[in-house]
């Protein structure tokens, strides 16, 4: 039964390309096989039950994460030069590890149903304890990649809890029908079973039509243009000589474009291209995007200070560009930000680094480890969710892998960011399910701070995010290219904004608070067992 819930678990996530909306249904049904294999009175009563429970549960993870995470194996093997099998040995241990938390949820089920002696308990228990897991394991291990709530990221209905509880409320949800159908299977009462059975498949159905809605139209009231440069993450980009002129010559070319084709829509799914009639005199733009890249962008280059000016000057337009900027701390993954008059105002250094990518992680254990890219510096880490001025406005800029942590981007609208800028390379991933899973988190990021996201990335996706998550205008993947889009500001604080992850928070103490009392349960019954015998 785990195999069967990591295979349903793994279909409403995208798999090699941008998700169709009707495969997020899978995610009503994913974790049934896995709650019933608990459940079950015939599980229940066996002598190894609380075993038998977590395993299931852990191998139902492991199983979910090499399916989920395949892209692993393919970054480290033709990206990082990885020897294939020690690609697969990586992600192998990477499901090995997070597995844990499958195994965790399984445990604490079943001694919820073994201390209580409720089947409803465990189930009443079920949305609570999952929410709590995925909070923990943002927190413990720092790898919270593709949690339960963003299979319905298309789903405008249950999205609009996002800005109250984040994408845990969603998550919530989904695991509270998921618990309504097991108890439907594991009910020895036919009238309950066809209750439970018909209300959670209505419940799922009615909410689920939350995909195929259409949502308002947010005003955009300003001009973005960001540049897709296309560069190999696997080939030199130093740039020597004459290649520094030419390269520089096109991507100033490109981003002069104030007028461009876009795709309506997400890129792959058939959305139709718009060609406009551009005016003589298309509107100026109001921010120049570049993304980050394996390009020889440095801060402190003559070259490159003056070649931001000469943008910023030219398009009378503040430029986010990313590059590597250094000081007496160290080498920082970073997005300086230039005001239209040309002077650098000042940079964003990316605060959560990607472990064995941009640095390695408890260094004086893992001694022994090297970086698995190729093309990256041990980078140091930022301190400060920086904010920047132009124009009257606020942008928040965070980098690539920092998207998927919800707690941390809310804080650049809490800053008073207007508009989130992200800038990120996928190269790393191919033509995986990655870049798409990776953009559907960023896609959240809107919806729970009720902003506009810039999305920027060296190959794609480059789009314009609303706040409602909904891709406005796209670029075409793998192309060098430009994206003029429209966007606006918003300065509303949600309640995810201002207070993080408190539901999240609450499902813990909840879950705690069960376990505490499951426990408590447990000693009692084995003090009184060890009496009689």
């Amino acid at each position: 039964m785990g195999g069967v819930s990591a295979l349903l678990l793994d279909l409403p996530f995208p798999l090699a390309g941008p998700l169709p909306p009707w495969r997020a249904a899978f995610s009503w049904i994913a974790l049934v096989p896995l709650l019933y294999a608990i459940l079950d009175e015939r599980c229940v009563s066996g002598k190894s039950y609380l075993l038998h429970s977590a395993a299931g549960s852990y191998f139902a993870g492991v199983a979910w994460y090499v399916l989920n995470c395949y892209w692993i194996y393919a970054t480290m093997h033709i990206y990082g030069h990885i020897a294939a099998p020690v690609a697969v040995g990586i992600l192998i241990l990477y499901s090995l590890v997070l597995g844990l938390y499958f195994g965790l949820f399984g445990l604490v089920i079943a001694l919820v149903r073994r201390t209580t002696g409720s089947r409803w308990a465990a189930l009443l228990l079920a949305p609570f304890l999952w929410v709590a897991i995925e909070f923990l394991s943002s927190r413990l291990t720092s790898v919270p990649w593709d949690q339960f709530g963003y299979t319905q990221v298309d789903n405008l209905w249950l999205t609009r809890l996002a800005p109250f509880t984040g994408v845990y409320g969603i998550s919530f949800v989904l695991v509270v029908v998921n618990a309504m159908l097991a108890g439907a299977l594991v009910s020895r009462g036919s009238g309950i079973r066809i209750r439970l059975g018909v209300g959670a498949a209505l419940l799922a159905i009615l909410l689920q039509l939350g995909s195929f809605v259409t949502p308002k139209k947010y005003p955009a009231t300003s001009t973005a243009v960001m540049l897709q440069g296309n560069l190999d993450v696997d080939e030199s980009n130093d740039w020597i000589g004459p290649e520094w002129d030419e390269n520089v010559s096109r991507f100033l070319e490109l981003s002069e474009r104030t007028c461009t084709p876009w795709i309506a829509g997400i890129p792959q799914t058939g959305a139709k291209t718009i060609t406009p009639q551009c005016p003589a005199n298309p509107a100026p733009a109001n921010v120049i995007v570049w993304p980050e890249s394996p390009s020889p962008f440095r801060e402190a280059d003559p070259r490159f200070q003056t070649l931001m000016a000469t943008l910023a000057r030219t398009m009378r337009a503040p430029v986010i560009a990313g590059n590597i900027a250094i000081d007496q701390s160290g080498e920082y993954n970073a997005a300086t930000f230039v005001a239209p008059d040309g002077n650098i105002v000042g940079h964003y250094a990316k605060i959560h680094l990607v472990p064995f990518g941009e640095y390695v992680p408890y260094r004086n254990v893992l001694f022994f480890a090297g970086h698995l890219t190729q093309n990256i510096s041990d980078f140091t880490r930022g301190k400060y969710r920086k904010v920047f001025q132009s124009q009257g406005h606020l942008f928040g800029i965070f980098i690539c892998y920092e998207s998927i942590f919800a707690d941390e981007v809310r804080r650049f609208a809490l800053n008073g960011a207007e508009v989130l800028v992200n800038i990120s390379d996928d190269g790393w991933y191919g033509d995986t399910s990655a870049p798409w899973q990776h953009f559907n988190m960023a896609r959240m990021r809107a919806i729970e701070n009720n902003r506009w996201i810039l999305r920027d990335g060296n190959d794609g996706v480059t789009a314009a995010i609303d706040p409602q998550g909904r891709v406005e205008q796209s670029a075409p993947r793998h192309q060098q290219t430009s994206l003029a889009v429209r966007y606006g500001y918003m300065d509303g604080l949600t309640f995810y904004t201002r207070h993080g992850d408190l539901f999240a928070m609450l499902c813990g103490i909840i879950s705690l608070a069960a376990l505490a009392r499951a426990l408590r349960v447990a000693v009692r019954q084995s003090s009184r067992k060890r009496q009689v015998s």
